[in-house]
């Protein structure tokens, strides 16, 4: 059985003749493009945008985390409203609403305001990536479903690389403005098109939408990143205003495992299956490896232009190796590890990540350019060797029924990861510049990333041994 990564079991609609397909994935691309194209955009501009509107860096980070957070909730209702209203349906409106997001970003005049719409465009990107799977596993059939899914996962790739480049040109000549604004000729362009060439799906009355978990569920997740980002106010974790929502959080997200275990109805996410030792841990490092990623996606712009002097053109080139890293593991490594335990892979790849981590951790004012590119041209190739056998891994002990609420659960912890890597990584850095010089709280920073990533290096080898898998031999490649 086909499963999308946000557990859409595909319809058995007949697959389409090739140019069609090509077709399809071209709108496909077109749309999700920006919303992959967006993350770099904005975490290369973080300074800029601080200086714009006289913030803290624990104040502008909360344009990544409100994107993400707001990404992360709507993946678990994303099946439900393809069956509800169709998955073409369902897709124009998730590129719609991220266009509104992007034209209110664009128009924004204060932080607060951009933070706010920053989250209008997560909640149409988070639809978007599972939807897009979803059709592409329809159209293609079992038998071309590599070359579909090729089609987005290497524009998936490709997207930081372009992103940091893009984003730094534009504020290198002209307004901020316009690092939203350029997805509105994107995004109409793929909503004038898709009516023309993507496939039309029959609505399904499905399994009704699990309301009282996504009440427990989404709140539980943003109450708690709201807490770790407030924290870098005065008082820190002590403060009223950053332990009081964590507590809440942790309250609601008891009371969602509760109701998850308790329903006679399908839970918006089966927590169940994390009692799978395979499965648990796998979430457990896909989490951490989430938390560094996305903490150094965050942390490396401002080191350039903050400690280095950079300028945001400058930096946006400086940030193509990581992107090439990753890159390299998906089209070359992934193929010689493939007959590799996976268990042996996601240690080197963790090793290969820390390694990376150090000329920054160690890194002064000027020098060392060289050695700090070939850090995160490391860090790619390190979180890709993490990420693939982690999924043959994770699924190793569901059953056939059990995969589609397994995907589900596994996409939103691989996205909570994220939030909670850009926020606690603020509190970090915000609390260290209070008391130290600017270089030596970055140094700081790149320390505490570098313990943290460690994580999985604890876990990896408490999981049943298993042969890695190529992604491109399963019927959907992560993205």
């Amino acid at each position: 059985m086909t499963v999308t990564s946000a557990g859409i079991p595909p319809a058995s609609t007949a697959p389409v003749p090739t140019r069609r397909l090509n077709l399809i994935s071209l709108v496909l691309v077109l749309g999700l493009g920006t919303t992959l194209l967006d993350t770099t955009i904005v975490n290369i501009a973080l300074e800029h945008l601080r200086t714009v509107f006289h913030a803290s860096v624990g104040d502008v980070q909360w344009l990544v985390t409100s994107y993400l957070l707001a990404y992360v909730a709507v993946i678990p209702v994303s099946g439900w409203v393809s069956e509800r209203f169709g998955a073409r349906n369902a897709w124009m409106f998730s590129v719609a609403v991220f266009l509104a997001g992007s034209i209110l970003c664009g128009l924004a005049t204060s932080l607060p305001a951009l933070v706010a719409f920053r989250a209008l465009q997560g909640i149409g990107g988070g639809m978007l990536m599972p939807i897009t799977i979803s059709i592409l596993t329809r159209a293609a059939g079992p038998d071309r479903i590599t070359q579909a899914m090729i089609a987005v996962a290497l524009p998936a790739q490709l997207a930081p690389i372009l992103g940091s480049v893009l984003g730094g040109t534009i504020l290198e000549s002209s307004s901020w403005r316009w690092l939203f604004l350029i997805n509105v000729p994107i995004c109409l362009a793929a909503l004038v098109l898709a009516p023309r060439l993507l496939p039309a799906a029959a609505r399904q009355s499905g399994h009704r939408l699990d309301v009282l978990g996504f009440l427990l569920l989404t709140p539980g997740v943003v109450a708690m990143a709201y807490g770790v980002g407030q924290a870098t106010d005065a008082g820190g974790f002590a403060a009223v205003g950053a332990w009081l929502p964590i507590l809440a959080g942790m309250v609601l997200l008891f009371a969602f495992t509760v109701h998850s275990l308790r329903t006679r109805h399908r839970s918006l996410i089966d927590v169940r299956v994390f009692a799978r030792r395979s499965f648990g841990l796998s979430s457990v490092i896909v989490f951490a490896n989430g938390f560094s990623l996305y903490a150094l996606m965050f942390l490396l712009p401002l080191f350039y232009q903050q400690v280095r002097g950079e300028t945001v053109l400058h930096t946006g080139l400086l940030l193509i190796p990581q992107a090439v890293g990753s890159v390299v593991f998906f089209v070359l490594a992934r193929r010689f590890v493939a007959r590799v335990d996976g268990r042996l892979v996601v240690a080197a790849g963790v090793l290969l990540t820390m390694t990376g981590i150090l000329p920054f951790a160690l890194a002064g004012l000027h020098g060392g350019t060289a050695l700090l590119l070939v850090g995160q041209l490391a860090q790619g190739i390190g979180f890709g060797a993490i990420m693939q056998p982690v999924m043959t891994l994770a699924f190793a002990s569901l059953g056939h029924d059990e995969a589609p609420r397994g995907s589900a659960a596994f996409s939103v912890v691989q996205r909570v990861g994220s939030p909670f890597g850009v926020a606690v990584i603020a509190v970090i850095l915000q609390t260290l510049l209070s008391s130290a010089t600017t270089p030596v709280a970055f140094t700081g920073a790149f320390w505490w990333i570098f313990g943290l990533s460690a994580i999985p290096l604890l876990l990896v080898f408490f999981l049943p041994g298993s042969k890695n898998v190529d992604p491109a031999d399963s019927a959907v490649v992560e993205i």
